[in-house]
């Protein structure tokens, strides 16, 4: 069952309304191959239209929300997108970004009328999404889809260069929604919670499409508000739930503080990183039921490895074991694969890997160098064959002739210090470091810090290179709309603190 507020759908009916959508999109003169924005919030209309691609051999382009108008300009340009689907209250945010609409075969609205178009499109054709699937026939499309065919371009966030489209197969998706629904042990049983944005693959194609794989049912809201998703758990018992850690822990002292019935859950998937041991102790104890770590990357569709419940507490601060169909090892800078317990970069085989770059031979070449995909990151496989992350390779942090982990930093000031809520450590321009170790944290509800108390308890956890010269407190740290911190950004801004 699809479940979207008061709306709700058996998978016969949506499997209906989506071959309905198929329909109305070819009648716009979509044909196989073509390319479909897609700008929408979380909502049933979203995962109709990327499975309507699917029946169609369309390729989606989910565009992110967050993207300014250089960056969703880039995006319709380099995916070539024929057609769109935009949310009404979107519409305005994505024809800005639109520098040539004569590209475009027509713009279908969500929850719109079809009116005249807005300013600047021309002749354009808009259209109302209940119009587009109206009087269209509810069988599948009689359309030969070859697997290795592209389903969707999902572009990078772009926090350090242009978004690049990722190339995701049918195939690949495919087996990688198989994959993490036996990872998890989903059946038909299960309801699972969708809050995390749609348009990002680690909500589409890590949970969404292993749902359908595995015939449960998910329950959309909109956005991630800590009091709606508790209620949410108790009323519609949500069996499966998937969030960033920062999430958790709100749901934690939402928890603790208001007792909900929360006995359905049996499974908290969480991602983007590890949560520190105590954090993971605290929400297992309030919650009773097993947690486990996706860790992964948009090229891997996105999901390479899984961290199993029985490690969480044995493990903490590991990302797991290799996912159903997903081969990983540890490479040196000359291609050669290191043994357990050396440190290298994490590489990746697998047949759910993505296809390449869109239109960027030179960067889909470097990133499959020496036949394997590289992931980025930095990494280590202990004796009992379990993955730790220690890093992306650009945010380590080179002071004073010394490589720190940023991670390693950030977990220390989070144990260290009960009240960071988050904390982002990064490099800053010293003169005598080099880079200046320096922790820009948020607080719980804004509440003070004392930076000489968090600096003293950090030096009882980590070796003096190690710890931050200087705290920063902040009421928010930039973000991408997953929830990734954007520490460029946070580089830019504070550039000149040490000078």
């Amino acid at each position: 069952m699809i479940c979207d507020g008061d709306r709700r759908w058996s998978y016969r009916d949506f499997d209906a309304w989506t071959n309905r959508i198929a329909h109305g999109l070819s009648a716009l003169g979509l044909e196989k191959g073509d390319a479909l924005a897609l700008m929408s919030g979380n909502r049933a209309e979203f995962l109709a239209v990327y499975f309507a691609c699917a029946r169609l051999g369309l390729v989606c382009v989910p565009v992110n929300l967050l993207w300014r108008q250089g960056e969703l300009s880039h995006v319709l340009k380099d995916s070539r997108a024929r057609a769109a689907v935009v949310e009404a209250g979107l519409l305005a945010q994505f024809c800005a970004g639109l520098e040539d609409p004569a590209q475009l075969l027509g713009i279908v609205v969500i929850d719109g009328q079809a009116a005249t178009a807005p300013d600047g499109i021309g002749d354009l054709p808009v259209l109302a999404f209940d119009a587009l699937a109206a009087g269209q026939s509810s069988d599948i499309p009689d359309i030969a889809i070859e697997d290795r065919a592209p389903l969707s371009y999902l572009y990078t966030s772009g926090t350090t260069s242009a978004p690049k489209g990722v190339i995701g197969t049918h195939l690949a998706i495919y087996l990688e929604s198989l994959g993490t629904a036996i990872d998890t042990c989903m059946t038909e049983n299960d309801r699972l919670s969708v809050v995390l944005p749609l348009f990002h693959t680690a909500q589409l194609n890590a949970l969404c499409t292993p749902a359908i794989a595995a015939g449960a049912s998910m329950v959309i809201q909109r956005g991630f508000d800590a009091t709606a998703l508790h209620e949410a758990i108790e009323n519609e018992r949500i069996s499966v739930l998937f969030a960033l850690p920062m999430m958790i822990q709100q749901l934690v002292e939402r928890q603790l503080a208001h007792r909900r019935n929360v006995s359905s859950l049996r499974l908290t998937v969480y991602a983007m990183a590890p949560m520190p041991e105590a954090e993971l102790r605290r929400a297992i104890e309030t919650f009773g039921c097993d947690f486990s770590l996706m860790f992964g990357q948009t090229e891997m569709s996105p999901v390479s490895t899984f961290f199993k419940p029985e490690h969480q507490l044995s493990h903490p601060g590991a990302v797991g074991t290799p996912a159903v169909n997903v081969q990983v090892a540890i490479m040196a800078p000359g291609g050669e694969l290191l043994p357990t317990g050396a440190t290298g970069e994490i590489v990746y085989r697998s047949p759910q890997t993505m296809a390449g770059y869109l239109h960027n031979p030179e960067a889909t070449a470097d990133a499959f160098c020496h036949g394997w995909f590289h992931s980025g990151d930095a990494g280590h496989f202990d004796a009992d064959g379990i993955l730790w992350f220690e890093d992306r390779f650009k945010d380590v942090i080179k002071t004073g002739g010394e490589n720190v982990s940023s991670i390693e930093v950030e977990l220390a000031v989070r144990a260290a210090y009960p009240d960071v809520l988050e904390v982002a450590a990064i490099g800053l321009p010293h003169q005598r470091w080099g880079e200046a170790i320096t922790a820009v944290v948020v607080t719980q509800d804004g509440r003070s810090i004392d930076a000489d108390t968090l600096l003293s308890a950090v030096r009882e956890r980590l070796s003096p290179f190690k710890c931050p010269k200087a705290v920063i407190h902040v009421s928010e740290l930039p973000k991408t709309a997953t929830g990734k911190i954007e520490k460029a950004k946070l580089r830019r801004t504070y550039a000149a603190y040490y000078q």
